[in-house]
């Protein structure tokens, strides 16, 4: 009986986790908290743990990169990033990419590639290089940025004391494994990329559209007049940055109390808030437009999600936890590095890698999977690039005017498939790897 009670309780998982992801924008989070509503009034379960460290921690991050939008930061970023790439356009489909990664590595969000994406496939087209091929990389990189983002949601739920943080695994050992084996994975996947699809000129649908006039007009990116104070705003960003990761590298510059250093949780809070005051006031920025500005939104959706959805995944495996370890835990506990298979498969239906790694680390740890394990496993929840319907992957497609970034026939077989099984198995594998050095 205990056994069917299970399958009816995580097909309502699944249901509400389907249901808030067809919804959308907050829908994942309202659902979630239904789920968690039916799990304890109508099955009995206890309710779990609330993520209330990673949501502060969203609301805490999201702020100051709102504030630094605010005050054209972010608009002075992407002039930096399109003059380097108007410069080398014969090596757009490595630089792109790259770029993606680095904005999303300093801003903890991959929304800050949007602006980006429009001037990727500029050059691209003017360079009579296939757009598909680094539109596709680029937007995959973005990502895979979260993973090795010290101000990201998803490496703050790593670093929280109920996950990673509490084996020892601090910031200086997760840049180490994240940050060359990601970028390396980026090259391996733009380097394969430059070999996929037609040469341009040679191409189908960009010959139609060519033919029937669509492409004839010039279709530069949008210039927008940038803050002149906007280049101290992101030297004041990137400083709140810089603190993160020595703060967290170096516990014994954290002001201890009863012997035990304030947490990292507390110090990324504090840090990224007072950075956003300190951005507002150096870039003279309106707060008001802060909010309005669509990083801020996308924080707040992220932030409800997780709200809704890990504190159902918490309810559910801390109410069966037994069960769940007893049948599956032996599997994993003998080959840890399958546990990339429901990391990846969760991120698909969550859409949200700090959700995932809320919802399964717990689990992980529970089976046994040693922490650094995790940690090299980390990529894996960047899998909801599988379904081409993630905002990102939607902009990329909108942006190519050539039509070769597309989505196939049977929906899987679209342009950021192969790019994203690239990323994830090479950078998985060379994680796993410079573990063995830690």
């Amino acid at each position: 009986m205990s056994t069917t009670l299970l399958f009816i309780e995580l097909a309502i998982v699944l249901a509400m986790i389907f249901i808030g992801a067809r919804v959308g924008s907050i829908g994942l989070g309202m659902y979630g908290m239904v789920g968690v509503f039916l799990l304890v009034f109508v099955f009995g379960l206890e309710p779990g743990n609330i993520p209330i460290d990673v949501m502060l921690i969203i609301v805490a991050v999201i702020t100051a990169s709102a504030a630094l939008q605010a005050a054209g930061g972010l608009d002075y970023m992407v002039e930096l990033a399109a003059r380097f790439l108007r410069r080398h356009p014969s090596h757009i489909t490595f630089y792109a990419p790259l770029t993606t990664w680095l904005f999303c590595i300093l801003a903890g969000t991959a929304h800050t590639c949007y602006a980006l994406l429009p001037i990727i496939s500029e050059i691209s087209l003017k360079a009579k290089i296939r757009p598909e091929r680094p539109l596709s990389v680029a937007t995959i990189a973005a990502s895979l940025g979260i993973t090795g983002s010290p101000v990201s949601a998803a490496t703050a739920a790593i670093l929280s004391q109920s996950l990673l943080g509490a084996h020892g695994v601090g910031m200086a050992q997760i840049l180490m494994v994240t940050i060359p084996s990601s970028l390396v994975a980026i090259l391996v996947a733009s380097f394969v990329q430059n070999f996929v699809g037609k040469p341009l000129e040679k191409d189908s649908e960009y010959q139609r559209r060519l033919q029937a006039g669509l492409l004839d007009e010039e279709t530069a990116a949008e210039k927008k007049e940038i803050n002149p104070r906007a280049k101290w705003a992101v030297l004041v960003f990137l400083l709140g940055v810089v603190l993160v990761v020595l703060f967290g590298s170096f516990p014994s510059l954290r002001p201890s109390f009863n012997g035990t250093p304030v947490s990292m949780n507390s110090t990324i809070e504090m840090i990224m808030m007072s950075i956003a005051a300190l951005i507002l006031l150096v870039g003279k920025a309106d707060v008001r437009k802060a909010v309005q500005g669509n990083v801020f939104s996308a924080g707040m959706v992220a932030m409800v999600s997780i709200f809704g959805v890990a504190w159902m995944g918490s309810t559910f495996f801390e109410g069966n936890k037994d069960l769940i370890l007893g049948a599956v835990g032996g599997l994993f506990t003998q080959w840890p590095i399958l546990f990339a298979i429901p990391l990846f498969l969760m991120s698909i239906m969550l859409f949200s890698q700090a959700a995932t790694v809320k919802t399964l680390y717990p689990v992980g740890l529970a089976m046994g999977i040693p922490p650094l394990v995790l940690l090299a496993l980390f990529p894996a929840v960047n899998g909801y690039f599988f379904l081409p319907n993630y905002p990102t992957e939607v902009a990329a497609i909108g942006f190519d005017r050539t039509g070769t970034t597309k989505i196939g026939k049977y929906v899987v077989n679209h342009s950021f498939q192969l790019a994203g099984f690239i990323t994830t198995f090479v950078s998985i594998g060379l994680g796993y790897l410079i573990i063995q050095f830690l």
